[in-house]
């Protein structure tokens, strides 16, 4: 039997170690799913890309120069992002752009060919709304791939130069409002490195950026290719590619395991109680005392116990010895009781009375006798007085018999004082009588 419980308890035990671990390692992943998010809401980027006057919103003469030529283009940007899908960036752009063949020219002449334009933007800024298709994944909570719109408005300084074209002036540097519209998207390379791809199409409020008038706005195109830091705490998420559906899934998924768990070391705790509490409650040694409550296990069936399981102590019997006080025994102490004189007013023994008196201590010695000693006195004093000499008188005998051996343990010595008469105290010999130690022996 008490292997059987032996070995279920140490089964009990490993289960339980092993699911507590699990417990403790799901648990500690999921200690703070409860508290405020910390997310990177700022961002910075750079980016450098293709700068061209054709744009998808050209039409066939692609605007007053047929041909574009790439010029290169740079840029950066600082970014918050205010909800997931959702942010607000200014931007910065310079670089050349530049064209060739003007359309006013007859196609296909050598004047044609030689025509073209440069335009050199020294400083654009904008400010953006950036539109990101927030993560919707059910399983990862950071996003990949993040497309996204943006649209603003912005200003800038440029100067556009034309050569070998007619109608084209070179003013200088001029200075203009843009309509900035764009689409991209970002490439998540680690926590808080995005690689970002863009195209964006400005809108300007000019005709002659190109240093020709023209009927339309003039446009161009910045295609570019960048990286994107996010600042904050390193293990923040980003607050554009987060997924808060997955993060949701995540913790209801953690906190079922961890109910789980909690539920699991729950039900082997009660087992392990129950298995307790029945070995607790059982009698192994039949004494009629449990367990828990036997301070004394193991005692041989039969045996009676007391109500801890200890054996019950059987009293030694006690052997009652008949005292005989005989008449010579009467004669010493009377005797003493004759010779007995004290001091007067005091308790001093006089040495007339020490024969006698030795003589009752060897009796008490011989026979181990036990000796009761009551002092009486007349009325002559006050009452106090009285009852103390009588109890000074009777145990300065007391004193006188354990000195000469004498057990103390069976002497008793009281002091009555006046109260307990034997004779009359008006008269002379009446007090004589009532001055008195009276001996009991037995």
């Amino acid at each position: 039997m008490k292997f059987k419980f032996t070995k279920s308890a140490l089964v009990l035990g490993l289960i339980g170690a092993s699911a507590s671990a699990f417990a403790q390692q799901t648990m500690s992943d999921t200690t703070k799913r409860f508290d405020k998010k910390q997310f990177r809401t700022w961002s910075i980027g750079v980016n450098g890309g293709m700068l061209t006057h054709y744009t998808p919103f050209n039409n066939n003469a692609n605007g007053d120069f047929q041909t574009p030529q790439e010029r290169w283009g740079y840029g950066g940007y600082i970014k918050k992002q205010i909800l997931p899908g959702f942010g607000i960036q200014a931007d910065f752009l310079a670089g050349k752009l530049k064209g060739f063949r003007y359309n006013g020219l007859p196609s296909g002449t050598q004047a044609q060919d030689n025509s073209h334009f440069k335009t050199h933007i020294e400083w654009s800024g904008s400010v953006s709304a950036n539109f990101t298709i927030a993560n919707l994944s059910l399983n990862q909570k950071r996003n990949f791939l993040s497309p996204y719109l943006t649209a603003g408005a912005g200003y800038m300084s440029y100067n556009a130069q034309t050569f070998n074209t007619p109608g084209g002036e070179n003013l200088g540097y001029q200075r203009n409002w843009f309509v900035p519209v764009g689409a991209g998207f970002k490439i998540g390379l680690s926590k808080g490195v995005n690689l970002d791809l863009g195209y964006t199409v400005s809108f300007m409020k000019t005709n002659q950026f190109d240093g020709v008038a023209s009927a339309m706005n003039d446009r161009f195109t910045y295609a570019h290719a960048g990286v994107e830091i996010a600042l904050g705490k390193r293990k923040s998420s980003q607050l554009q590619n987060y997924s808060a559906i997955a993060a949701l899934r995540e913790a209801n998924a953690a906190e079922s395991m961890e109910l789980r768990n909690k539920l699991a070391i729950a039900e082997q705790q009660r087992i392990a109680d129950e298995q307790q509490y029945t070995k607790d409650m059982s009698d192994e040694d039949m004494d009629g005392v449990a367990n828990k409550f036997d301070k004394c296990p193991g005692t041989t069936a039969g045996t009676a116990v007391d109500g801890s399981g200890c054996p019950l102590k059987v009293p030694a019997p006690i052997e009652k010895v008949r005292v005989i006080v005989t008449d010579a025994d009467r004669k010493v102490v009377n005797e003493a009781i004759k010779d007995l004189e004290f001091d007067l007013g005091k308790s001093t023994i006089r040495e007339k009375s020490y024969p006698t008196l030795n003589r009752v201590a060897a009796l008490l010695v011989e026979k181990n006798f036990s000796l009761k000693l009551a002092g009486h006195t007349d009325n002559t004093g006050s009452a106090a007085l009285n009852l103390s000499l009588s109890k000074d008188r009777a145990e300065a005998i007391k004193a006188y018999l354990v000195a000469q051996g004498a057990n103390a343990s069976r002497i008793e010595a009281t002091g009555y004082g006046q109260t307990q008469p034997i004779a009359s105290n008006k008269t002379a010999a009446g007090r004589q009588k009532n001055r008195r130690v009276e001996f009991s022996l037995f």
